[in-house]
């Protein structure tokens, strides 16, 4: 049986970026950017450590691969993020011209689409994909930080 590198694939490496942010004991949202079926960033929230409200997984990734490319646009890319991206990270992924987005989970409150956020037009949005895992994992935080406090 040969191996796959699909989006089932990609968005299991998101979701070990996630568990790292849940470790952190940060929202657990993680992300990766792919092109030519090569992980080129890796990056999960960090908004609590570097006590940034911009520092979301999908930002944290687009500057990680845009450094590694050598330039603002990510053409050619692909994003795996665990979750559907917020307004403002689909603004900063509308200007990097990501040809393609995958998320896991919907964010029926806060994702760009709940939002009326847009995303560039010619990027493909591609949402479901281990949905229920990523959604688990989101879940078992909120309920350990509620029994924290």
């Amino acid at each position: 049986m040969e191996f796959q590198l699909d989006d089932t694939y990609f968005m299991q490496k998101a979701l070990q970026e996630a568990e790292t942010a849940f470790e952190k004991g940060e929202v657990p949202i993680g992300a990766v950017v792919v092109v030519q079926d090569r992980i080129i960033a890796r990056a999960h929230n960090l908004t609590e450590q570097l006590r940034d409200v911009t520092a979301h997984a999908e930002m944290q990734a687009i500057t990680a691969a845009a450094n590694f490319l050598g330039g603002k646009y990510l053409y050619q890319c692909t994003l795996y993020v665990t979750l559907e991206p917020c307004q403002m990270c689909a603004g900063a992924l509308y200007w990097s011209q990501i040809p393609k987005i995958v998320f896991g989970a919907y964010d029926p409150r806060r994702g760009f689409s709940a939002m009326g956020g847009q995303l560039h037009p010619k990027t493909d949005l591609v949402g479901g994909i281990m949905a229920e895992e990523a959604s688990d994992l989101l879940k078992r935080f909120f309920i350990q930080r509620r029994n924290l406090n």
